[in-house]
């Protein structure tokens, strides 16, 4: 009876260690799947943090390259603004200049006193255009006695001289303006032709001749060799 009575309880024990077991499993698993929830939460949560920051970071890189630009633009659009501006005013600094060059001619004793203040104003005038454009990065070209470069002067004509170098400008025609660095107008030059190369010109011909020399001779000590 008692042995009865003992095998009942330990099946009664053991029926409830099964039910622990299994509400333990349950409870278990259900845990397991919350975390499997909040994971995948928070790399959802993470993944859609990292495109909001790259959003932002694409969103600040395009506000500041339109700042750029239109910094750039306004730039730009003032520049060419000032050129126009200072294109338009050449061709009245020419006329003064021609203006002042002619009354520089006209003998002192022939020019009255109100003439002579005239020029003074005139000249007075002019020299304050230049300094104002010369404010602006506004630099006159006027290369007589200088190498011709093309990329600044205009040739309208050509004059031998033996005694000049080679491609030298001889007159200025009229003179040109450069902006900062772009050239606004050409400089309108006569160039010299007939005379000796500028010495760099001079070496660099001989070192092109030097090394077309070299090319040849090997070939020719080679035809010598074989004569031999």
């Amino acid at each position: 009876m008692r042995a009865a009575a003992m095998k009942a309880a330990d099946e009664v024990l053991e029926q409830e260690a099964v039910e622990d077991a299994k509400k333990f499993r349950s409870e278990r698993d259900e845990l397991q799947k919350k975390l499997s929830d909040m994971t995948e939460d928070i790399e959802k949560a993470k993944k859609e943090a990292a495109e909001s920051t790259d959003r932002l970071v694409r969103l600040q890189a395009d506000w500041d390259n339109y700042r750029r630009r239109t910094a750039q633009e306004r730039l730009d659009e003032r520049e060419r603004a000032a050129e126009k501006l200072v294109v338009s005013l050449l061709p009245v600094i020419d006329d003064m200049e021609r203006a002042l060059e002619h009354a520089s001619g006209v003998e002192k004793d022939a020019t009255s006193e109100q003439f002579k203040q005239f020029v003074d104003g005139v000249s007075a005038v002019h020299d304050k255009m230049v300094g104002v454009l010369s404010k602006e990065g506004v630099e006159e070209i006027n290369p007589a006695g200088e190498p011709f470069n093309p990329l600044e002067h205009q040739a309208v004509g050509r004059r031998e001289d033996k005694d000049a170098y080679d491609e030298t400008v001889d007159q200025v025609y009229q003179k040109g303006y450069r902006m900062g660095k772009k050239v606004i107008r050409t400089a309108m030059v006569t160039v010299t032709y007939g005379g000796p190369k500028r010495p760099a010109d001079a070496a660099a011909d001989k070192g092109s001749d030097a090394k077309d020399g070299g090319d040849k001779d090997p070939g020719s000590g080679n035809d010598a060799a074989k004569e031999k």
